[in-house]
């Protein structure tokens, strides 16, 4: 039985659907591990779900063509990271007022393209593929760890498993070559918090790694909810993409 429908490769792959498409493949195993779980797409913190979203399918496409055109055209730059001397590859901010719209959905299956891309371009160049290069990191859930280790009387056992936490998906967010940032932006935050936030961003910026951010407040308003020098290293090298209509969560299966 063939493991194509396990695979993130499975639309670019010759062996695809034949019988030496299997759990024992050596591609498979670099990108999901042997337990399905793990590899490069484990290491990317791709949430379950998401984990088979490839443009092509994205349950989205059909009700932001707009936003897939722009996606597709973008998605096509991604063979530059190999060329030190290519035109740089922008960000890319992902914006709608309305929740449920396909932002997070498009935003990783341009990080699963970005994937399968590093993989195969690195094999066909010789050169070892990183094991960690691409990352999805929840602006969201990476402060209410923060709000965890910072709020009184936590016990010092918990407020450390936190705090480590914190810093370790601190870390792969500022060095990771590609890196979705979800939800940014949707939630009020400490000063040391935003020092943080801003630390990364900077950091990304300063050093042309590519960041696809995605967020309910237009990139004009950011500065309001963190402050202007954040919301300006957002905007460095960074087009907008609005997705546009009404909530989808709930009636797709």
């Amino acid at each position: 039985m063939s493991n194509a429908s396990n695979c993130i490769l499975a639309r670019v792959c010759k062996l695809a659907g034949t019988a030496q498409c299997t759990r024992l493949c050596s591609s498979y195993i670099a990108m999901h591990g042997y337990s399905g779980d793990g590899g490069r797409v484990g290491a990317a913190n791709v949430p379950a779900d998401y984990r088979k979203v490839a443009l092509t399918n994205s349950p989205a496409r059909g009700d932001q063509p707009e936003a897939y055109q722009i996606a597709d055209a973008y998605a096509a730059t991604f063979a530059r990271q190999f060329d030190p001397d290519a035109e740089r590859i922008k960000s890319l901010y992902l914006f709608s007022r309305e929740p449920g719209t396909g932002k997070t959905t498009t935003a990783i299956a341009l990080l699963n393209e970005w994937l399968t891309i590093h993989y195969i371009g690195s094999l066909q160049r010789d050169k070892q593929p990183l094991q960690r290069p691409a990352y999805f990191f929840d602006v969201n859930e990476w402060q209410e760890l923060y709000n965890q280790f910072n709020r009184p009387r936590v016990p010092n056992d918990i407020a450390e498993l936190a705090s480590r936490e914190y810093y370790r998906r601190m870390e792969h967010a500022r060095l990771t070559p590609f890196v979705v940032m979800d939800d940014i932006g949707v939630r009020e935050c400490s000063e040391g918090f935003r020092g943080d936030l801003h630390a990364i961003i900077n950091h990304r910026v300063t050093n042309g790694l590519v960041t696809v951010y995605t967020s309910n407040v237009t990139i004009e308003d950011l500065q309001s909810v963190f402050d202007r020098r954040l919301a300006d290293r957002i905007r460095d090298m960074c087009g907008v993409v609005q997705f546009k209509g009404e909530s989808k969560r709930g009636l797709r299966r």
